[in-house]
């Protein structure tokens, strides 16, 4: 399966949260989660400025799914990110149950992004979901949100918002 142009407007949602987590202060990450007959269920963005470095839209949507969806709702949800998700995201996606994973920008994308802008690099390895949470559909990255995600992270290094 591709990127259809319905998960590209989804992805941009997702990639419009990781800029609002941005204008407030945190990590450019953002997340949708969207069910089966294509209504959005829930939706995130990064919240870690605070201190607590787990505040992540990908967890906090498989926590939102295992408390209000059937395991079945679950397997039939799409999660679109602005970013691949780390490791503890994966497994949190894996335990929930969740389906179909479409992303903007890759771990290994933002990952040489952090390093050629000078950003602190992830204290956590990026590992490909699939080897986290085998069997699982992944569909990503999407060059033109990529893009747009790298100038996030770029505006992340300039030390303002967007």
């Amino acid at each position: 399966m591709t990127i259809s142009d319905l998960d590209q407007q989804w992805l941009a949602r997702a990639v419009d949260l990781a800029e609002q987590a941005l204008t407030t202060g945190n990590d450019p990450y953002g997340s949708v989660l969207v069910a089966a007959d294509g209504t959005e269920l829930f939706a995130d963005h990064n919240r870690t400025a605070g201190g607590d470095d787990t505040r992540h839209p990908e967890f906090a949507l498989a926590r939102w799914a295992a408390g209000n969806l059937t395991p079945e709702g679950r397997s039939r949800a799409v999660v679109y990110t602005s970013g691949e998700h780390c490791p503890m995201c994966a497994a949190a996606h894996g335990w929930v149950g969740l389906g179909r994973i479409v992303y903007a920008a890759s771990a290994a994308q933002i990952s040489g992004w952090r390093a050629e802008l000078d950003l602190p690099a992830s204290p956590v390895a990026g590992i490909p979901v699939q080897d986290i949470v085998p069997g699982i559909r992944v569909e990503g990255p999407d060059p033109e949100l990529a893009e747009r995600v790298k100038s996030l992270f770029r505006n992340q290094n300039r030390g303002h918002a967007v």
